[in-house]
C-alpha cells in the first residue's frame, strides 16, 4: 500500500485506528494542532521509509520561514501546518530518527530548512543534525541516465506516468486558511515519492549502483554544508582570487559584516548590502565618508545608517591586507582549453555508454582543476575512481 490518491481532507484525531481508516480512504491527513501531530506520527511510524518535502518562504528573510512539512509512506500522506503548532520538537525528532530511510527529491534545500529549524525548536545543547539515511530521487535518476537536474514532475512523468498540476508553484504558503487545492498540491509532493523510491531503488540495485547513491547521499549528511559561517561568506563571490590583496581583504571584511547583519536582522543579505555595492567599495577603497558616499550602487539609506561602520571596515581590511595572497591572474593556454574539451568529450562518451548523467560523472570544473592545476582528488574518491577518475587522470597525463 502507498499513499492513496484520495479526494477528501481530514483533520487528525487522537484515535490512531480511526486515523488509519481515514488515511486509507482519503490519502491526505491535515495536521493543525499538537495532539493531531502525535496521532499522525504514530501512524507514519509503522512505515520503513519516510517521504519528506517542505514548503517555505524566504523572500524577505535570511532564514527560510517553514510553513508546511509533508510526510508520507505506505500508510498515509500527512500535511503538517507547522505555523499552527506550539513546537516542532516532536516532528523534528521523528524526522531525525534514523530507523527509517528519508526519501526526498533534490534534497539539499529541504535539508537546509530542516537543519535551521532545529536551532529554533530544539535545545541549544543539541547540535543540529541532518536527517538520514537519505535517498535522493533526483540523484538516483541521474545515476540511471536521466538528466542530473531533472525536476520532480518530469521524473514522475517519465517513471510513473503521473502528471502533476503546476498552477500553485508560486503560492504564498504562509497565508491562512489553506485551500483544499493547496493541500492536495502539497500532498502530491510526497504522495508519489514512495513508489518512485521503490522503483528507482530496484533499478539501481539491478545495475549495481545502489552503493553509488549511498555515497552521494552520505555527503549530504554533513552538517557543515548547512552551517552559516560569516567569515566564509566571501566565498560565494566569484573572481576573488584575481583581486589585488587590498581589494580582496576589503571584499572579505565587507562580506563578513553583511552576513553577520543579515543573520542578526533575519533579512536577505542583498537587503543589507548589494553584491554590486560590495564589489564597488572593494574596488574604490574609499578613505573618507565623502568618497564612500559616491560609491556606485550604495543606497543612501545604507550609507546613512552604516557609513561610518563600513568605512572603518574598509580601513581595517586595507591595513591587514599583507595577510592576503598575491593576485592570481591565471589564464589558460589554448592547449589547456583544448585538453579540457577533450576530457569533457571523454566524460560524455563514457556517460552515454554507461547510461548515466554526465554531470554526475565529472563536471567541467573537475576537468579544469585537473588540467589547469593538476588537482584530481575528487575524481579519485569513491565510485568515480574506477568508473571515470583514473581514466581522466591517465588521459590528462598522456596529453601533457
Amino acid at each position: 500500500m502507498h499513499c492513496p490518491a484520495g479526494d477528501l481532507l481530514y483533520n487528525v484525531r487522537m484515535n490512531t485506528e480511526s486515523l488509519t481508516a481515514v488515511a486509507t480512504a482519503t490519502g491526505i491527513v491535515h495536521v493543525t494542532d499538537d495532539s493531531q501531530l502525535s496521532a499522525a506520527l504514530q501512524l507514519l511510524a509503522r512505515g520503513e521509509y519516510l517521504a519528506i518535502d517542505t514548503e517555505f518562504l524566504r523572500e524577505s528573510t535570511y532564514y527560510a520561514k517553514l510553513c508546511l512539512v509533508q510526510l508520507g509512506n505506505q500508510h498515509a500522506c500527512v500535511v503538517i501546518d507547522v505555523l499552527a503548532l506550539s513546537t516542532l520538537r516532536p516532528l523534528l525528532e521523528f524526522i531525525l530518527d534514523r530507523r527509517r530511510i528519508k526519501v526526498l527529491h533534490a534534497a539539499r534545500q529541504d535539508l537546509e530548512v530542516l537543519v535551521q529549524a532545529q536551532s529554533v525548536y530544539l535545545p541549544p545543547e543539541i547540535a543540529p543534525q541532518v536527517p538520514g539515511p537519505l535517498f535522493d530521487t533526483q540523484i538516483a535518476a541521474g545515476l540511471l541516465g536521466l538528466p542530473g537536474q531533472i525536476g520532480y514532475g518530469d521524473l514522475l512523468s517519465k517513471r510513473l506516468q503521473v502528471s502533476l498540476p503546476k498552477g500553485l508553484a508560486r503560492t504564498d504558503w504562509s497565508r491562512r486558511p489553506l485551500s483544499a487545492e493547496q493541500l492536495h498540491y502539497a500532498a502530491d509532493d510526497v504522495r508519489y515519492l514512495g513508489p518512485l523510491f521503490e522503483q528507482l531503488q530496484s533499478a539501481l540495485q539491478a545495475r549495481g549502483r545502489d552503493t553509488w547513491l549511498q555515497e552521494e547521499t552520505a555527503a549530504l549528511e554533513n552538517p557543515a554544508l548547512y552551517r552559516t559561517q560569516p567569515e566564509a561568506a566571501w566565498q560565494r563571490l566569484k573572481g576573488t582570487a584575481q583581486l589585488p590583496p587590498p581589494q580582496r581583504a576589503v571584499l572579505k571584511q565587507l562580506a563578513q559584516w553583511r552576513e553577520t547583519r543579515a543573520i542578526q536582522s533575519n533579512r536577505p543579505r542583498g537587503w543589507i548590502l548589494s553584491d554590486e555595492a560590495l564589489r564597488n567599495m572593494s574596488e574604490r577603497l574609499p578613505t573618507t565618508l565623502d568618497e564612500l558616499a559616491r560609491t556606485r550602487d550604495l543606497q543612501p539609506a545604507v550609507f546613512k545608517r552604516h557609513g561610518e561602520t563600513l568605512l572603518e571596515a574598509v580601513t581595517q581590511a586595507v591595513q591587514n591586507a599583507d595577510n592576503e595572497a598575491p593576485a592570481r591572474d591565471f589564464r589558460p593556454t589554448p592547449q589547456q582549453q583544448s585538453q579540457v574539451t577533450k576530457l569533457m568529450h571523454l566524460v560524455r562518451s563514457t556517460a552515454e555508454k554507461l547510461e548515466i548523467s554526465p554531470e554526475l560523472l565529472a563536471t567541467r570544473r573537475d576537468a579544469e582543476q585537473l588540467v589547469y592545476f593538476d588537482k584530481y582528488d575528487e575524481l579519485l574518491k569513491g565510485w568515480r575512481r574506477d568508473v571515470i577518475g583514473q581514466t581522466l587522470v591517465a588521459a590528462h597525463k598522456a596529453q601533457s
